[in-house]
């Protein structure tokens, strides 16, 4: 695409940013730029569904608060700051692992790690949204 070929033979990132936005505007093109992190409606879906399944509504509910602040549902979420990985933001991420080996991909994995590290440090995930509301962390 011609958009790129000029893309790729400027040097400066921030040059080349400008010119294909330039570029695609001249062409009558929108560029829009997409959200950080943002998981897809389906795999959201699907991730609340398999939680949902794992627990009673209640506890699915302040699981899903916690879950919504930290990742969005997005199994894939990292925080650039501190490494912290997936839908509840295990840090380590590899933490998760002790749930199985798919941890970087699964929800169920992410999801059943979640849950009993609510479970095992505040006795449950309604617990655990409590102690984040007054703390901004869990």
């Amino acid at each position: 695409m011609f958009v790129s070929r000029i893309a790729r033979r400027i040097a400066s990132p921030k040059k080349a940013i400008t010119t294909v936005a330039m570029a695609a505007a001249t062409a009558g093109l929108v560029l829009t730029a997409a959200p950080a992190q943002a998981a897809s409606t389906d795999s959201t879906a699907e991730a609340k569904s398999i939680a949902q399944k794992m627990m009673s509504a209640s506890q699915y509910n302040a699981f899903s608060k916690i879950v919504e602040h930290e990742s969005g549902w997005d199994v894939d979420a990292t925080n650039s700051s501190s490494g912290a990985y997936g839908l509840v933001q295990a840090l380590p991420g590899s933490k998760m692992a002790t749930a199985g080996s798919d941890w970087k991909t699964s929800a169920e994995t992410q999801i059943e790690w979640g849950l009993d590290y609510m479970n095992s440090r505040y006795g449950s995930p309604a617990a655990a949204w409590a102690f984040w509301q007054a703390n901004g962390w869990y």
